[in-house]
């Protein structure tokens, strides 16, 4: 089963890599320039100790007379300045391509989490997703550079070490600086794919640790209401406890590693040095030989040292982005047909024709509702809470699709239009209003964000909410806090009804939009909404009858069914339930 578990892990890693090549090509010339530089930096470090050796048996005073070599000293300062100075340059070179990769790919996840369903975002936890992206764009720019900049050049140094070797000395000694290589990175391998469960578990925890913190916080209020402070600390507590023991095995772990690491190098050093201290000894190497391969080996180490950790970040950074790219695997459940054109709006007539829904195979929500909202009417829907009210709201913006039935506008099926022309027809005032952490002209400007001040002043003051601000200290650039959580009710209500002004859609959907004002603002507002809807085609949810008294028409739902339409007077003339909620909203006002 193992064997099995490891091979989509593979591939999901090769994947993950062939996502980055498309931003490499992106900037072809940078990165062949970068990796000339890579190839010059390791020639003039591999050149180092051979310019050494040449120095050093220079000086062996057995040898032959002392003469100071200049040239060669000169040569040495060149190439260890070289060695450095082209890896800077490659980095600087890089980064543009790396940063660039880093933000596209940061702006791709994001649009398509803004692409995603409602149900998507609906089950979600917002803290995990966001960890998740954090996360897997720092793995890309450690992915990019150390691939690219520590892997490729320890390999060819490697390689050009193991030629010089070969070429110039006994078999023996590329034997043994063979053997401790491939020892070094079969336990950097083997250790390390089994630290990885590790690691993994520490994200899983880190992510679900953020997730609850997150949603305590965004309910602060919630939270003191009950004095569950210390409750919530404990659910924390409880996914940190996990993360610590991981990260405990981890720590302890990748001390064992560096232990290993650190004997094989020790080992392979101390054979080597055993080896050329005899052959000069014998006479058939010289003093500068023995300063040579030690060097060489040192050099050489101390890169491939850096490997095993290089190549145990990496593999983290794989599985910080593995959960990112899953996020871009996510399937968009509403999709634009191929073929999808842009919704032309003539008179904005709608029309639900046998609509059935459900969003849940077992729990359907609507059942066979048909019902016109004629150019330029108000319709209204009124039922208990749980009758399907919002949920028409919900599909005439498209977020979900029917099961059967359809919905046009002038006879267009919202199926076959873009999802985009759909709802730049559409606005709605919703019953729960949440604004962004941002200034109240950036939230009411949030309507159409190419609007001019006078048009946004013009809309807060249609929407009675112009003086308010006006008042405030900071007066439009008062920002409103998270989810608009220093605005009273009816002031976030406001200004959502702002926003939707300035949007001036085709099509206006109030969903309870006066349910958080008192009874005058109420009566204010109502007369500015009816003033505003004159000449759109409206559908109001609503909950307080004596809101939609002079509507059109009103449908009156009951658990997903339409059992009564009609004007106000005609249904209450029936005395039905409509007359009985009518009734019941009377006698609540009277004991008010």
């Amino acid at each position: 089963m193992k064997a099995k578990e490891k091979l989509p892990t593979a591939r999901s890693n090769l994947k993950t890599i062939a996502t980055l090549l498309p931003y490499l090509l992106e900037f072809k010339g940078r990165v062949i320039i970068a990796l000339s530089l890579l190839i010059l930096a390791k020639l003039a470090n591999v050149s180092v100790p051979l310019v050494l050796k040449e120095i050093v048996d220079a000086l062996d005073s057995s040898r032959a007379e002392l003469v100071l070599p200049v040239f060669l000293l000169l040569g040495y300062g060149a190439l260890r300045l070289s060695s450095t100075l082209f890896g800077e340059l490659r980095d600087a070179i890089f980064a543009k391509v790396t940063q660039r990769a880093i933000r596209r790919v940061a702006n791709r996840v994001f649009l398509h989490l803004h692409s995603l369903s409602l149900r998507f975002h609906l089950e979600r936890q917002t803290g995990g997703v966001s960890r998740d992206i954090e996360r897997g764009t720092r793995g890309i720019s450690f992915l990019m550079n150390f691939m690219l900049f520590n892997i490729l050049p320890t390999l060819l140094e490697i390689g050009l070490v193991m030629i010089i070797l070969i070429s110039q000395y006994d078999i023996w000694i590329a034997i043994i600086t063979f053997t401790t290589l491939i020892s070094y990175i079969a336990l950097t391998l083997i250790v390390t794919e089994w630290r990885m469960i590790f690691r993994r578990t520490m994200n899983t925890m880190d992510s679900k640790a953020n997730t609850q913190a997150i949603d305590s916080l965004l309910n602060y209020e919630t939270v003191k209401y009950f004095g569950n402070e210390n409750w919530e600390a404990q659910r924390y507590d409880i996914h940190l406890q996990s993360w610590e023991k991981a990260a405990i095995r981890n720590q302890v772990s990748l001390a064992t590693l560096n232990a290993g690491q650190s004997g094989i190098i020790a080992i392979g050093m101390t054979l080597l040095m055993f080896f050329a201290a005899d052959k000069v000894i014998e006479g058939s190497m010289t003093l500068g030989d023995l300063v040579l391969i030690n060097a060489v080996m040192l050099q050489l180490y101390m890169p491939l040292h850096f490997l095993g950790f290089v190549y145990r970040e990496i593999k983290h950074a794989l599985a910080d982005m593995e959960q990112m790219f899953l996020l871009l695997n996510e399937n968009r459940e509403i999709q634009d047909k191929p073929d999808a054109q842009v919704l032309e709006i003539k008179n904005a007539s709608v029309r639900f024709d046998h609509v059935n829904f459900s969003y849940e195979p077992n729990r359907q929500i609507l059942f066979d509702i048909s019902f016109d909202i004629p150019a330029g009417q108000n319709i209204a829907v009124v039922g208990h809470s749980g009758s399907g009210k919002s949920t028409l709201a919900r599909l005439l913006f498209r977020f979900y699709d029917v099961q059967s039935g359809s919905i046009t506008i002038d006879q267009q099926d919202i199926r076959d239009v873009t999802q985009q022309s759909l709802r730049a027809a559409l606005g709605i005032v919703p019953q729960d209003t949440v604004l962004f952490n941002d200034t109240i002209c950036h939230n009411i400007a949030y309507g159409q964000p190419d609007a001019t001040e006078q048009a946004v002043y013009s809309s807060a003051d249609s929407a009675h909410i112009h003086d308010f601000i006006e008042s405030l200290p900071k007066k439009y650039e008062t920002i409103v806090g998270e989810r608009g959580l220093k605005l009273s009710g009816g002031e976030k209500q406001r200004v959502a009804i702002a926003r939707t002004i300035l949007k001036n859609p085709a099509i206006l959907i109030f969903d309870e939009a006066t349910s958080a004002l008192d009874s005058q603002s109420e009566k204010r507002i109502q007369t500015e909404l009816k003033r505003i809807a004159q000449n759109c085609t409206t559908l109001t949810i609503a909950h307080r009858l004596s809101t939609i008294a002079d509507a059109d028409q009103i449908l009156v739902m009951d658990q997903g069914r339409i059992v009564e339409r009609g004007t106000h007077l005609k249904l209450l003339a029936t005395g039905g339930i409509y007359t009985k909620m009518w009734e019941l909203q009377q006698q609540e006002n009277c004991n008010h």
